[in-house]
């Protein structure tokens, strides 16, 4: 039967075994905290990037741009009324 320091000793091996497992869980629960602040921001970062572009892409979408690019580049020009013909719709029938 074991004596009394044994008894001790196992307490304490117990104990100490323990505790290393309750510090390990904790540095790895702040290590996981900090990678998801770490990611939080960045989402935060990319969000306001995305609508950053999506800015951009309806300002470049724009007609006041479009329509001086046409006109630099291709050389086209908005019709005057006389130039717009209207094409009606066929009827139903084939």
């Amino acid at each position: 039967m074991a004596k009394g320091r044994h008894w001790v000793a196992l307490w304490l091996v117990a104990f100490l075994v323990t505790t290393w497992l309750v510090y390990a869980r904790q540095t790895a629960a702040i290590r996981a905290a900090r990678e998801l602040a770490d990611l939080r921001a960045r989402r935060a970062n990319l969000d306001g990037h995305r609508a950053d572009l999506e800015r951009r892409i309806r300002a470049a979408e724009s007609r006041a741009v479009l329509v001086p690019r046409a006109q630099a580049r291709l050389g086209l020009h908005l019709p005057s009324d006389s130039e717009i013909v209207l094409v009606p719709a066929p009827s139903g029938s084939h």
